[in-house]
């Protein structure tokens, strides 16, 4: 059993995060969805939407949901959609946090959510002399 996957996000960004990914390790290594979230889409359509994907994504294992802007539309359908559901949520999502999830995808799903806080966070430097790189 493995971890399913839900992206829930503002319009394209996350199925573009997710292509990304998946080109760059050549595998989507997990069963993915990606929710988008445009302005005029009901919250309560939005949630039940996300509720049967993640249950589409979950063998067993649990569901990770990843989402953009803490405090968003996206975040909030997400949390609406994860109340009695065994998923974890984080929000934020970068490449860096994706590619950490797709490079470990037999880890449970706590390990698996704390690993992509961790890896979201140390994707996000300040580069002070581009030519020093």
């Amino acid at each position: 059993m493995r971890v399913g996957l839900l992206i829930v996000a503002h319009r394209r960004v996350g199925s573009e995060i997710l292509a990304t990914a998946s080109r760059t390790l050549g595998i989507c290594p997990l069963q993915t969805r990606s929710l988008e979230v445009m302005n005029e889409d009901e919250m309560e359509q939005l949630a039940a939407q996300a509720r049967e994907w993640m249950s589409a994504v979950d063998d067993g294992a649990g569901t990770l949901v990843l989402t953009d802007a803490y405090g968003s539309t996206p975040a909030n359908v997400a949390v609406a959609a994860g109340t009695g559901m065994h998923c974890r949520i984080v929000t934020g999502i970068n490449l860096p946090m994706l590619l950490r999830v797709f490079n470990y995808p037999e880890r449970t799903l706590d390990a698996m959510a704390e690993s992509a806080v961790t890896a979201g966070r140390a994707g996000i430097l300040q580069v002070d002399d581009p030519g020093a790189i």
